[in-house]
């Protein structure tokens, strides 16, 4: 009988040993200020350089706004991309931004991927290649257009580099000073400067596919180009359109470059949407007119994103 008491007791006993303390008010209270306070910076930036600026940007874009005027501005509907759609430089300027985002997106990916394969070998020294490939990526953009921008010169060392290979025989142009040779010099430097990051990305996503399939695609014979083709291809399936998204992205936003090198030169022939609409927002004071364009460029931008989505989804 004393048996079966204490061996009822015992899950009771043991129950109640572990129930926890649930943490009183002031103690849910000091958590919840502790959780906002450190959430709250960010949340701070983000209204302020993310979310106003896209509800002005909406705002804007219906009014007759300049960026310094003693005249309010007031609502003035379409007419600002009435105005946008019949500007023959919006449209230069869009041939130009497609243009470079055509040429950007397969060889700045294509290139990076390469290199990641060169570097995921397993060799002595290749800690050193991925610093070097990286290295233009942390140096700041515009130090970047400023030295090519020496390098492109009649006179520099690209030309001099041209020259002395042919010994004297040919002569590079004034790269950046001729319409045919602006936009590839700029596509180039592009290049260049990013390649080492998408290299990176491609680098993790070669070292999460599993080692077996390597070693299964040996057993079954596969050559070089087999073991890529139905290994390391399907394997970079997530990698493949994160890095097709973001260099699609960062090619239609090109700037800086266009900024240091050329100005939008010669005969417009380097403008993009974005360098015209900062431009004109900015240096001509038309807020409402640039907050338009900046729209369109919305719009462009999320449809071309949206169809790499789905040209690069999973299909079954």
């Amino acid at each position: 009988m004393v048996m079966t008491e204490s061996v009822v007791k015992t899950p009771a006993l043991s129950a109640r040993r572990t129930t926890r303390r649930r943490p009183g008010r002031g103690t849910q209270r000091r958590q919840s200020v502790t959780a906002l306070a450190m959430v709250g910076p960010a949340v701070l930036l983000l209204i302020l350089f993310f979310l106003i600026p896209v509800v002005l940007t909406f705002a804007l874009a219906f009014t007759n706004a300049r960026l310094i005027s003693p005249t309010p501005a007031h609502f003035t509907g379409l007419h600002n991309f009435r105005v946008l759609f019949d500007d023959p430089l919006f449209y230069k300027s869009l041939r130009n931004t497609l243009y470079f985002t055509a040429v950007v997106v397969p060889v700045q990916a294509g290139l990076a991927l390469g290199l990641a394969l060169l570097i995921n070998a397993k060799v002595k020294g290749v800690n050193f290649f991925r610093t070097i490939y990286f290295l233009p990526v942390i140096t700041s953009m515009v130090v970047v257009s400023l030295l090519w921008e020496f390098m492109y010169q009649k006179t520099g060392l690209i030309n001099h580099a041209i020259s002395g290979l042919t010994f004297g025989h040919v002569h590079g142009p004034d790269w950046l000073a001729n319409p045919h040779t602006a936009m590839p010099a700029i596509i180039a430097l592009s290049v260049w400067q990013a390649v080492g990051f998408h290299m990176i990305i491609w680098l993790a996503g070669l070292q999460t596919i599993p080692a077996e399939l390597y070693e299964a695609a040996d057993l079954d014979g596969a050559t070089g180009w087999g073991r890529f083709r139905y290994v390391t291809w399907p394997g970079l399936r997530h990698t493949r359109t994160f890095v097709l998204i973001t260099i699609t992205i960062a090619a239609f936003g090109l700037f800086v470059q266009v900024n240091v090198m050329t100005h939008g030169g010669p005969l417009d022939s380097t403008s993009t949407i974005v360098y015209q609409a900062i431009n004109t927002g900015y240096a001509q004071q038309q807020t409402a007119y640039a907050s338009a364009m900046s729209l369109v460029f919305f719009a462009l931008v999320l449809a071309v994103s949206l169809i790499q989505r789905y040209l690069t989804r999973e299909k079954d």
